[in-house]
């Protein structure tokens, strides 16, 4: 039988309730997409190839519908730097989809110890990657003029929210759950200058962050900076949008299911995001009480609980004769 060891969460992570923690990690995949609130929805597509053909498929899908219905803008709120972006530019071309109407908004970008957000042509940016696997690949036939593409930077950031919320807000949000719990790069470290008042958070809207160290750590596991766990090479800051631009939004759409490895290190937090108390500091915790979806792929929904660490495969040592 094993045995017990009772410890207290490191300081430096902004929830340290062990009890919920114990709570949400014991919560089987059969249980996951339970959820008392009618609005946020959990759901899950097991195929890894579905799941990354559906989110490709749920930006042109809402493009081309905004476009049938004759929407003379189309507002969306993008995360950072996905490789499939190249196939949502394929669709829109082998479709033939205007995108004219559409106006696109990152949630964030890097910048440095001063605050001065990476230029467009720094390989490790989002600027950079988004215009490479997007944009510049979408026919200029159909392409969105270039004023409608955005990103905060060091001049616009303390005007960002209100240029989002100038274009009507976001018909859909788009993003991920990280793994300290963020929004964009709205950190939970930052929740602390709101303690329990989940009003005033989600009237927080884009700033300069100081990223928090798990931020730090997951980027670096990432192809922009080169899939090594070089943390040197991630940037101590950024600009993001806040929960007000989720709290603004017609719809939040948040996907979690990429980049992961063999680790799966989504399987937790997307479990206390969804299940947990709504808390500033856990900034994903809000989709709860929004108009959101929560989609997983089926290799994060699976279970997390500790117990599936007796399910390793040991070592097969075949004795010498």
């Amino acid at each position: 039988m094993a045995g017990a060891f009772e410890h207290e969460l490191a300081e430096f992570l902004p929830f340290r309730d062990a009890e919920v923690c114990r709570r949400v990690r014991a919560i089987r995949r059969e249980d996951l997409c339970d959820h008392p609130n009618d609005n946020f929805r959990i759901r899950v597509i097991e195929n890894e190839t579905a799941f990354r053909f559906s989110y490709v498929m749920h930006i042109v899908a809402g493009i081309k519908r905004s476009l049938e219905e004759g929407r003379k803008r189309y507002v969306l709120i993008l995360p950072a730097p996905n490789p499939h972006y190249a196939f949502v530019a394929q669709a829109i071309n082998d479709l033939k989809i205007s995108c004219k109407h559409v106006h696109t908004f990152n949630m964030d970008e890097y910048a440095d110890q001063d605050g001065r957000t990476a230029p467009a042509d720094w390989k490790g940016g989002f600027q950079y990657w988004m215009h490479r696997d997007l944009f510049d690949r979408i026919d200029p036939a159909l392409r969105m003029p270039d004023e409608q593409i955005h990103f905060p930077t060091t001049e616009n950031v303390n005007d960002y929210s209100r240029m989002i919320e100038d274009a009507g807000g976001a018909d859909v949000c788009y993003g991920g759950i990280g793994w300290c719990g963020h929004i964009a790069f709205f950190e939970p470290h930052l929740g602390r200058e709101f303690g329990d008042d989940v009003d005033a958070y989600l009237q927080a809207g884009t700033r300069l962050v100081d990223l928090h160290p798990i931020t730090v750590c997951q980027n670096s596991l990432y192809a922009d900076a080169g899939s090594a766990g070089d943390w040197s090479w991630v940037p101590p800051k950024a600009a993001t949008i806040g929960p007000r631009e989720l709290a603004g939004a017609k719809r939040v759409s948040f996907w979690n299911g990429f980049g992961c490895g063999e680790s799966m290190w989504q399987r937790f937090i997307t479990r206390l995001a969804a299940h947990g108390p709504v808390t500033p500091l856990v900034p994903a915790s809000i989709l709860q009480i929004l108009y959101s979806e929560l989609i997983l792929s089926g290799a994060v929904a699976a279970d997390c609980s500790t117990e599936t660490s007796e399910r390793r495969v040991p070592i097969q040592i075949t004795p010498q004769r």
